[in-house]
């Protein structure tokens, strides 16, 4: 299988479809067993990744290019990136809007209190700066097309 000049080939496209869906598959498999609620959040995380994984299916097709079908992938992961933003942002505006400000007299209120703004957490500056990198990766990949 020639990728650079000929893309996938049908066996190599119908492979890429039947990991899609059977991950899909395996992570509701994980969600609904009885056993253990660790195999439960596994599946949890699964899903949201098939989800997302899932925008690859169209692009599942014989000679379609492998870098074609990794640049849809990175777009998929930064877009996720940025939406994963604007929804701890929107989170927080919530709470200064409509929520009872934290109490300083109890326990849980010192604690909030205590708490740095999401602004300066280091999660958000890590999903910002995965979605940075992302852009500047497709952006080279779209500019050294062959």
């Amino acid at each position: 299988m020639s990728q650079n000049t000929q893309g996938m080939t049908r066996e190599g496209a119908l492979r890429l479809e039947y990991f899609i869906i059977g991950l899909g598959i395996f992570a509701l498999i994980l969600i609904f067993q009885p056993f253990t609620v660790t195999l439960f959040t596994i599946g949890s995380i699964l899903v949201v990744l098939a989800g997302l994984i899932n925008n690859l299916l169209p692009m599942a097709q014989p000679g379609v290019k492998v870098r074609s079908v990794i640049t849809v992938g990175m777009v998929v992961a930064m877009i996720f990136c940025i939406v994963l933003l604007v929804a701890i942002t929107a989170a927080h505006l919530y709470g200064v809007f409509f929520l009872k400000p934290p109490d300083p007299n109890t326990q849980m209120g010192k604690i909030q209190l205590a708490t740095p703004p999401f602004w300066q957490q280091s999660l958000v500056w890590g999903i910002a700066a995965v979605a940075v990198v992302l852009a500047g990766l497709i952006t080279m990949m779209s500019k050294s097309k062959d």
